[in-house]
């Protein structure tokens, strides 16, 4: 198995920044008056998140490559590097990525990871940028796939094609397309959706690559009214360490002020907007303040 396959991320940099700037140019001499458009406040936000990000996985990347590689060893399973095994990894990276990524929005802690790219009002190529800093709670996601036998440099390479293919999504410049192109496959309609901070429109489009995975799951709605995007109570912070760390310091605080041990489990594990029974059930996503309430799309 060949380990030195593309890193597919790295080499797109140069379009992601030509893209966003033509976007930006876009909006600046073709402007859509109900668009959220760009605000270079926000949009320096979301590349310094992504550039982070970046230095940030290079760290996370040295355990995560340790476990997998020991469990790829320990299976009797292999997966050619194969012109039509490519794909089937593909599919199945896409599976499990639409699984973490709904993790990631039904548990806290997971939830305070992924805030981060729900953190923005606005939605443009800028803010597919918007990257987490903490990554690691990704990995157990994926761990089926290596032990079923397919190499950690495959996945990795998976992984960035995956994330190369949604930036293209984050955008309001794009309509609907072609019904065949919107029912299969994650578009700029359906991430709106799925960026909105509307009660319909919560916790809904996980899909990465593929849409097909929420329509069968049970996850899946349509673009009928214009989203709102960000948190239903948002962050007033352009601060990159903040924007990375606010829920993770929520989290501590709410654990701090917990009068019990279940009660304090379930400020960590259970859904982001949960309070214990005494103080009265909630839907929302638990903001930097508890008890309000944050949610995303």
């Amino acid at each position: 198995m060949p380990t030195n396959l593309p890193d597919v991320v790295l080499w797109s940099i140069p379009a992601f920044v030509l893209l966003t700037v033509l976007e930006m140019a876009l909006h600046h001499f073709h402007p859509d008056e109900e668009a959220a458009g760009y605000e270079a406040k926000d949009a320096t936000t979301s590349i310094t998140m992504g550039l982070g990000s970046l230095a940030f996985d290079l760290l996370w990347k040295v355990p995560i490559v340790a476990i997998y590689t020991a469990v790829y060893e320990l299976t009797p399973l292999r997966v050619p590097l194969l012109w039509w095994t490519v794909p089937l990894m593909l599919l199945g990276q896409d599976f499990f990525y639409y699984w973490s990524h709904r993790g990631h929005h039904v548990i806290r802690i997971l939830w305070a990871c992924h805030v981060v790219h729900h953190s923005s009002r606005k939605f443009n190529l800028s803010t597919a940028l918007r990257q987490p800093w903490t990554s690691l709670t990704v990995w157990p996601f994926y761990l089926p796939l290596v032990a079923c036998g397919v190499h950690p440099a495959a996945l990795a390479f998976c992984s960035s094609v995956n994330l190369v293919y949604q930036f293209w999504v984050h955008t309001e410049r794009v309509g609907k397309l072609p019904r065949p192109f919107e029912y299969v496959l994650n578009t700029p309609s359906h991430h709106r959706v799925h960026h909105a901070s509307q009660g319909g429109y919560l916790d809904r489009n996980f899909g990465g690559i593929l849409i097909v995975w929420d329509r069968w799951f049970g996850s899946f709605t349509p673009e009928t009214e214009r989203p709102v995007f960000g948190l239903t109570k948002n962050i007033d912070t352009f601060n990159p360490l903040r924007v990375a760390t606010h829920e993770y310091a929520a989290i501590a605080r709410d654990v701090r002020a917990a009068g019990s041990w279940s009660e304090r489990a379930g400020r960590v594990f259970r859904g982001p907007g949960w309070q214990p029974a005494t103080v009265g059930a909630g839907r929302g996503k638990a903001s930097v303040a508890a008890p309000a309430q944050e949610r995303t799309g």
